[in-house]
């Protein structure tokens, strides 16, 4: 399994569904459930990004109490989840990050439900991501999706995920599992 993987939920810069760049707010069940389904994939953090103060300090607040707080001896699973999940401001800090973690700066892999010319398949980025030791960023957008000035500097945009209907809105929480499986899933 890949150990230089993260993944980046963006709650600003993202698109409303108007098309107004927008900070969305973070939500109890992104930050639990996709803590929770990175500890499966044994992704190496879950960065929340988030521009807007008060979000950032109760996003801090709950992680917080799963780590140290009453809810770190309740539940151990959930601590040790929990153990992975950072807050940062910009998609820019979480990238620093990652470089002085990995001593390299990380190829940026974009999701959309949008098809997009450069699209890259699950297979081909999963044999890439097993293959060489580049340092992975997978970004996940909430509201209406990332901004375009966020996609056209990926590396990589990876394909929409589709089901058997013309019906196309997945909840980020199930986006995020289902690629994460395509990619990282047993083989």
């Amino acid at each position: 399994m890949r150990k230089s993987v993260y993944l980046g939920l963006v709650h600003s810069p993202v698109y409303n569904k108007r098309g107004d760049v927008v900070c969305t707010s973070v939500t109890n069940f992104d930050i639990h459930d996709i803590s929770r389904t990175c500890r499966t994939y044994d992704i190496n953090q879950y960065h929340i990004i988030v521009s807007v103060d008060a979000q950032k300090a109760l996003t801090e607040r709950i992680i917080g109490y799963w780590q140290e707080g009453m809810g770190a001896g309740y539940n151990k699973d959930r601590e040790e989840a929990f153990g992975r999940t950072r807050v940062y401001e910009t998609i820019e800090q979480s990238i620093a990050e990652i470089e002085i973690r990995e001593g390299k700066r990380p190829l940026i892999i974009t999701t959309s439900a949008k098809t997009y010319p450069n699209s890259i398949g699950y297979k081909e980025l999963s044999k890439k991501m097993f293959e060489d030791d580049q340092p992975y960023l997978l970004l996940f957008g909430t509201g209406w999706g990332l901004i375009d000035e966020v996609m056209e500097t990926s590396d990589y945009i990876l394909e929409p995920i589709r089901g058997n209907s013309d019906y196309n809105h997945l909840s980020v929480r199930s986006a995020v599992s289902i690629i994460l499986d395509r990619l990282l899933g047993e083989k």
